[in-house]
């Protein structure tokens, strides 16, 4: 079977191979197919540690967690409960001041930064250092004013201040990206119905971008949620549970990781336990946040 050629009155004789595609047609069919096997490749390489890490956790710490002892409320029987709400309470209250301090100046910055501004430039600058301030930097500067400055004792309130240092950078870069992205149309046609600048943004820019905004949130959440640098330093651990963040020692489950490890290979199960954990109340909170984000965000007609 040979290659035919037709007549084309503008373009001249075209070859055709005997699947019909022209020479150039077929030499770009071959290039994308060559581009999308290495692009698979390169996920299926990307995803392998992912998931190598997914199974060894479930399968190393799906035991502890199974047992009755891992949810006593004292850890020295092996219960993880204590670690479990401290590691909930210290989150909580990072959130609670790091997300509207984070959404607000992504809206200043988005929203009312005129040109190049000497504060936005500021603002600027300070987020893009603080994003890659390590924890225990953190957690070193909040030992230095709380407790060597102000002599305030440590508690699990002290670590949730650190952990805001880590969690607003990342609330930030990603409401502000998010609010780019809103179609500039429709704070124009609100605009020219009247409505006031804070109203559209609270009205339309923020409903439509909320998405997005809790993607970043839950990033953030699940950023510091683990960090384990902040609890070492600035609270004490102790095997019964704390209520009062405010005072006294806390137990959290990095602290409880930390602990188990340094009591050698026997607790090893107990470290896997406790992270397995840590995983599992991350993806339970980034669903319930994803979840609540669909039911408020707008509907499409």
């Amino acid at each position: 079977m040979t290659a035919t050629t037709t007549e084309r009155p503008e373009l001249g004789p075209v070859k055709r191979t005997p699947a019909g595609f022209t020479p150039v047609t077929l030499r770009r069919k071959i290039t994308d197919n060559i581009a999308l096997i290495l692009v698979s490749l390169a996920l299926l390489i990307a995803l392998a540690p992912l998931v190598w890490l997914i199974v060894t956790l479930v399968a190393r710490g799906i035991s502890p967690i199974l047992s009755v002892e891992w949810w006593q409320f004292d850890e020295l029987h092996g219960g993880a409960f204590n670690a479990i709400i401290g590691t909930l309470q210290q989150t909580l209250l990072a959130a609670v001041i790091s997300i509207p301090i984070g959404i607000f100046v992504a809206i200043y910055l988005v929203e009312y930064a005129t040109g190049k501004s000497v504060l936005a430039r500021v603002t600027t600058f300070m987020v893009d250092i603080l994003s890659g301030v390590p924890s225990i930097v953190a957690a070193l500067f909040i030992y230095a004013v709380w407790r060597t400055t102000l002599g305030l004792p440590r508690s699990g309130f002290v670590v949730a201040l650190a952990l805001v240092l880590l969690m607003v950078p990342i609330v930030v870069r990603s409401t502000e990206e998010m609010l780019k992205i809103v179609p500039q149309d429709l704070r124009e046609a609100s605009y020219a119905l009247g409505v006031p600048k804070w109203r559209t943004i609270a009205s339309i820019v923020l409903p439509t971008a909320l998405s997005g905004i809790v993607t970043g949130v839950m990033l953030a959440v699940a950023r510091v949620m683990g960090e384990s640098a902040p609890v070492l330093i600035l609270v004490g651990s102790t095997r019964a549970i704390n209520n009062n963040p405010f005072e006294g020692n806390q137990q959290s489950l990095p602290l409880m990781m930390v602990q188990q490890y340094n009591n050698g290979s026997d607790a090893f199960d107990q470290v896997w336990g406790a992270a397995l954990t840590l995983v599992i109340l991350v993806a339970v909170v980034y669903f319930g946040a994803k979840l609540v984000s669909k039911l408020f965000a707008p509907k499409k007609a």
